[in-house]
């Protein structure tokens, strides 16, 4: 067994770093259980990043917000340009995840290449955002499910479908609820039976898209084209900056790490399908969305299923909302492993109470899991969606500027270490992706900037009266000595 004495850097200052060996031999004797292949990860991925983006944002973005102008059919230019930006991400993640296939993502890579206090506000801005996920993703299934019960004959009381936010006769979103606990029990039975379903849903979530496409386009019609762009380059950037939630999803994939057969070789592989596959099945679906119908008219909780009203197919709506509320499903499942993983891996290393990294004997972290799907089923039921949506797109970007930094820091720093894959054109896209996930967090209201301002200073107090006395890498500290020799 591996020992270590100090941290890389001064083992007493919030900089100090974990060596790469170090993190290798910890995932080792983790717990957790390795059981997800190549497609497991992949489908997590496709899971992740395929859901409320595409069946209710893309109608949310192309139809205006709060009284302000839509993008129209330019949503279909929103969405490559947030997938431009995740792209850059992703190739770093990608390098990352090769490298150091472990629980934890960005929060992870972040403390290996910058320091621990970055680490801890990557991970720290990581528990609220995947959080925040799954409550809006509730929030759209939710919607899709209001919609599917009105076309069995069953009215669901306005009172119960959306917060009182919302303006539309509501106080809490029961629905919402009901879904957050749901996911939560189904990830709690393991990650091996978590795979086996997300794969099956996965499945189903691509066929479901490949069918609207093939329906839809004999239902386009070209008019609904004009204006393409009717708010404008402001709109469309505006857009691109709320669609981004629907390009990522490969960085709560790569929290799983610690659970993938052979992590090195399949990560990289499983976050780069998947956002291809993602993308292409984007431009398609939202052109044919915006073609089906009016912008103007788009609905903005269950917009594919409302446009197949409108141009006469009630029956197919209702198979829609049918199946997106299942397809939708797996976002859920794919984030709400993230949060779990990210929590587990801060806690495995003393930022937290060690209390939340204890597993069963499924390798299952059931604190975490539990506690992460009761906030997200409480946020979900009383918040509205956009606030919620533009929460989660400042500190997901937030996390991208860190791993592009930081895979630009590793290049310098450990130049001789084993890569499985190697991002291409070093610095160029890491920059680009510094400067796109910049850009987008530049188009979000002052209001996002506040919350995301108050949630890190709560997170700078916890570091630093906590989290760095606690820290496995302080000499002092009461679990230095198990872990950095684990042999006494």
């Amino acid at each position: 067994m591996r020992t270590f004495s100090q941290a890389e850097g001064n083992p007493h200052s919030v900089m100090r770093r974990k060596s790469i060996a170090q993190m290798d031999d910890e995932a080792e004797k983790s717990g957790l259980l390795k059981s997800l292949g190549l497609w497991q990860l992949t489908a997590i991925g496709v899971g992740g990043i395929i859901g409320i983006g595409i069946f209710t944002l893309a109608g949310l973005v192309a139809s205006g917000q709060e009284g302000g102008s839509g993008a129209g059919p330019a949503v279909i230019i929103s969405f490559l340009i947030a997938g431009a930006a995740s792209a850059a991400a992703a190739l770093s993640y990608a390098e990352f995840a090769g490298m150091i296939p472990r629980a934890g993502s960005a929060y992870t890579y972040g403390y290996v290449a910058l320091g621990e206090v970055i680490g801890w506000f990557i991970g720290w801005d990581l528990l609220l955002e995947y959080i925040a996920i799954v409550a809006v993703v509730a929030i759209g299934i939710s919607g899709y499910f209001t919609e599917f019960m009105g076309g069995v004959g069953i009215d669901i009381p306005l009172w119960m479908q959306s917060t009182a936010d919302e303006d539309r006769g509501g106080i809490v979103n029961l629905p919402a609820i009901a879904v957050c606990l749901l996911v939560t029990w189904i990830l709690s039975r393991g990650t091996k039976a978590f795979g086996r379903f997300e794969l099956v849903a996965v499945a189903v979530k691509i066929l479901l898209i490949l069918t609207i496409i093939v329906i839809g386009v004999f239902h386009v019609n070209t008019e609904n084209y004009t204006p393409f762009a009717p708010g404008g380059v402001d709109a469309i950037f505006a857009g691109a900056a709320t669609v981004f939630f629907a390009v990522f999803g490969y960085d709560a994939m790569s929290t799983a790490a610690e659970e993938a057969t052979d992590g090195k070789r399949h990560m990289p592989k499983a976050i780069l399908l998947s956002l291809v596959i993602a993308m292409t099945l984007y431009v398609l679906a939202t052109l044919v969305l915006t073609g089906m119908q009016s912008y103007t008219e788009l609905d903005t909780t269950a917009a594919f299923a409302v446009a197949f009203e409108s141009v006469g197919l009630p029956t197919i709506a209702t198979v829609i909302s049918a199946f997106a509320v299942l397809s939708i499903l797996t976002v859920m499942l794919t984030f709400l492993l993230g949060v779990t993983r990210v929590w587990f891996s801060m806690s495995r290393d003393g930022l937290l109470p060690a209390w939340f990294s204890g597993t069963d004997r499924h390798g299952t972290p059931q604190r975490v899991t539990w506690i992460a799907g009761i906030a997200s089923a409480l946020l979900a039921g009383v918040f509205p969606i956009k606030a919620i949506a533009d929460l989660t797109n400042i500190g997901i970007l937030a996390a991208f500027v860190v791993v592009c930094v930081a895979v630009i820091a590793l290049r310098r720093t450990r130049p001789d270490q084993e890569r499985s894959f190697r991002l291409p054109w070093m610095p160029v896209i890491p920059i680009f992706g510094v400067i796109a996930s910049a850009f987008l967090i530049l188009q979000l209201d002052p209001e996002t900037w506040l919350r995301f301002g108050i949630w890190l200073i709560i997170g700078l107090v916890i570091y630093m009266t906590y989290g760095r006395r606690n820290s496995v890498m302080d000499p002092n500290s009461p679990r230095y000595e198990e872990v950095t020799h684990p042999d006494r």
